[in-house]
């Protein structure tokens, strides 16, 4: 081989080997990585320890001091900074409504003694709070439970004026009205799915109970239950538009109709 030839390839091997160390010290050379640090202000907010349910007594064991991110704390939260001593002053409330562990606690969500019973504390306002009684047959077999909407249905008998029969009678009072409690339980438990007691307190409108107190002396109360696809969170309870007035059919021919209002 010439002379020529010995020295391009020995300048070609050169180049190859420096080639391969810089391509070999590029892989193996660490990546930097950098990690921006954000700095969250944060403050403590009194939230739930565990389960409170609806009408709980609560203690000191049922709240704890949480950290919170200060831009996302509502104004209705309770915060340390202001209230250092929360949990102590809210020993012995009653829940006006259900908690799960790490919600935040609000002032509208518990009521202290000598401010209202449960019930009155958990009633919206203007509105009022009324029983009937019920059996399993005009209950729906019990299987109504707090704070299901219903109908209100009244059934009458009445004897006629001639030959000795019975007038039979029934109409819708109020449609999709909301069960507080039946008998003493104004909350339903999880698994539980039939409630005992022979009362259903139902949330009504002033003039509403007036109805309901005159239709429970007129005959039996039925209450029907509405499907929770039927319910309209935005629908007070509403009152039959067609009338107050119940027809009365006599071996089906309609003879007269007794008012409610």
């Amino acid at each position: 081989m010439k002379r020529a030839q010995l020295l391009g390839v020995t300048i070609a091997g050169v180049c190859g080997l420096a080639a391969f160390f810089g391509v070999m010290s590029l892989v193996s050379k660490p990546t930097k990585v950098v990690r921006e640090e954000v700095t969250t202000n944060t403050t403590q907010v009194l939230v739930a320890r565990t389960d409170i349910g609806l009408g709980s007594i609560t203690g000191p064991e049922s709240f704890r001091w949480q950290d919170w991110p200060q831009n996302a704390v509502s104004t209705s939260y309770i915060q340390r900074s202001a209230r250092p001593n929360a949990i102590k002053d809210l020993e012995n409330s009653v829940a006006r409504a259900p908690m799960l562990p790490g919600e935040p606690v609000t002032a509208l969500k518990l009521v202290k003694p000598g401010e209202g019973g449960v019930l009155a504390a958990i009633l919206p306002a203007g509105m009022r709070a009324i029983s009937t009684r019920i059996k399993e047959e005009t209950g729906v077999g019990r299987l109504i439970l707090p704070n299901d909407h219903v109908d209100v249905i009244l059934t009458q008998r009445r004897r006629g004026r001639s030959g000795g029969g019975e007038d039979f009678v029934s109409d819708t009072l109020f449609r999709n009205v909301r069960v507080l409690a039946i008998g003493q339980t104004i909350e339903a438990r999880e698994g539980k799915r039939l409630a005992e007691g022979n009362t259903a307190t139902l949330e009504l409108t002033p003039r509403q109970t007036e109805l309901l107190a005159l239709a429970n002396s007129m005959g039996e109360i039925s209450l029907a239950l509405r499907s929770i696809a039927d319910i309209d969170s935005k629908d007070a309870p509403t009152q039959d538009k067609r009338s107050n007035s119940i027809r009365v059919l006599r071996y089906g021919v309609k003879s007269r109709a007794y008012g409610v209002n």
